[in-house]
């Protein structure tokens, strides 16, 4: 083993070592105020969105043939009962299928997503009850790691950023939950980096449902590695090193520790409002704007140019065929922007009129990448949209962030609601906000969320 590598192990260990020790503070009551109201908002949204989910087409044939265990617990919206790990595998599924979940700017991906399910499934598994705030305490750590890894890690441009870091988080939830000690988190940390997913742009490029299972299975592997550090299988040795920061790319232990306990990442992330991949809303928003603001009508525009950052880059291609390519092309969210009012749960179901529209307008909106945009990142992810009229005129506007960013016209816990009650109704949207409300005073988190609709 070369010395460069010992050394990075180390400071790996080292590294690991203090996200643990930050989680068992937060099992100590060490959760800040405005961290926890942030969760809380964070999990009402979150539930929402799986419960959008799972009302899919998608999702209702993934559950008819699924095939489930018998099992005492049901699926967000309970369209199929089993497991506590087969529930939760479903329910992550759902909260990602739509591209409406929550993300983390920092992290360049969807923290919550990633842990959420893991520590509530840990919490059905204990053989204690856990009361809701040892839950949300529990969110709030492997969040926080969760999101430390996403901002620590430089992926190879081939990985999409679901499925690998977000583990981490996972375990970090799952161990406090199940008891573990401080050595045990940071093990159980350190082992859920050797079960990552591999995971292609080009799979969700071309529109491949698969992709919407690496957050499930990043969940189930958080799950994993804390059993087995509870079992004394692994230990701490800064084996990230070897995945996260060799095989997806490379991962600095000194980003991983920066500002802990005084910075919060779980505070710094976004809402989303369209259902596509974050990096088109800016682009949206601004197309919104201007159609708002000028009266715009699709039959009026002739073109439309795109500049944005890089990492949108991925996302220039042409012609989905399905709603997950759909998400994932710009120049067609774009379209879609122009010819619908909103990219809602049904805007991009294929075959829809609103679908056919935006593949024949897409052909005539072009984007680029700016390295001055580039400049901005992460603390903006901006665009700039022209939209040309057949009559020769020309409107612009450049945005800095998508509205629901932290920095950007974030969304209040009464955002969320009205987000969520134009998803799955007032009836369903009342039931959430009381579960999650009720979490902090329960003496049994899994008793209350058995509540949830």
């Amino acid at each position: 083993m070369s010395t460069d590598l010992m050394f990075r192990l180390a400071e790996q260990q080292a590294a690991t070592e203090r996200l643990a020790e930050l989680a068992s503070r937060c099992r100590r009551g060490g959760v800040p105020s405005h961290v926890r109201d942030r969760i809380e908002v964070m999990l009402t949204d979150l539930l929402g969105v799986t419960l959008a989910g799972h009302r899919t087409p998608e999702l209702r044939a993934l559950a008819a043939a699924w095939r489930a265990e018998d099992g005492p617990h049901t699926t967000t919206g309970s369209m199929l009962s089993g497991s506590a790990e087969t529930v939760a595998h479903l329910d992550a599924i759902a909260a990602c299928c739509l591209e409406l979940d929550e993300g983390n700017k920092h992290a360049a991906g969807h923290p919550a997503a990633h842990v959420v399910f893991a520590a509530i499934a840990a919490a059905r598994l204990a053989d204690r009850p856990v009361t809701g705030r040892q839950l949300l305490d529990a969110i709030a750590a492997g969040y926080e790691v969760a999101a430390r890894f996403g901002r620590a890690v430089t992926r190879d441009p081939r990985w999409h950023p679901h499925g690998h870091w977000g583990a981490a988080g996972a375990a970090c939830a799952a161990s406090l939950i199940l008891g573990a000690t401080t050595a045990q988190t940071a093990a159980a940390i350190d082992a859920s980096t050797s079960l990552v997913q591999v995971t292609p742009w080009a799979v969700v490029l071309s529109g491949g449902f698969s992709r919407n299972l690496w957050i499930a299975g990043a969940n189930r592997a958080g799950l994993d590695a804390a059993r087995l550090s509870l079992a004394g299988l692994v230990d701490n040795a800064g084996r990230a090193q070897h995945s996260l920061g060799d095989i997806v790319g490379s991962l600095d232990p000194t980003v991983l520790i920066e500002g802990l306990g005084h910075e919060w990442l779980t505070t710094e992330g976004y809402t989303k409002q369209h259902a596509s991949c974050s990096y088109t809303h800016a682009a949206v928003d601004a197309v919104q704007a201007l159609r708002s603001s000028y009266g715009v009508t699709a039959d009026q525009v002739a073109h439309v140019t795109v500049r944005t950052h890089s990492l949108a880059e991925p996302l220039f291609v042409r012609d989905p065929t399905s709603r997950l390519g759909a998400m994932f092309s710009l120049p067609f969210v774009v379209a879609a922007a122009v010819v619908s009012p909103t990219i809602d749960a049904t805007t991009l179901d294929p075959g829809s009129a609103t679908f056919l529209a935006a593949q024949e307008l897409s052909a005539r909106v072009e984007v680029t990448a700016s390295p001055a945009l580039d400049a901005l990142l992460p603390h903006r992810r901006p665009a700039e949209v022209t939209i040309t009229l057949h009559d020769g005129t020309a409107i612009s506007l450049g945005v800095p962030n998508p509205i629901g960013d932290v920095d950007h016209f974030p969304m209040s816990a009464d955002d969320v609601v009205a987000k969520l009650e134009r998803l799955v109704g007032f009836d369903d949207t009342s039931r959430i906000a009381r579960v999650v409300t009720a979490l902090d005073a329960s003496p049994d988190a899994v008793r209350t969320l058995a509540a949830l609709p």
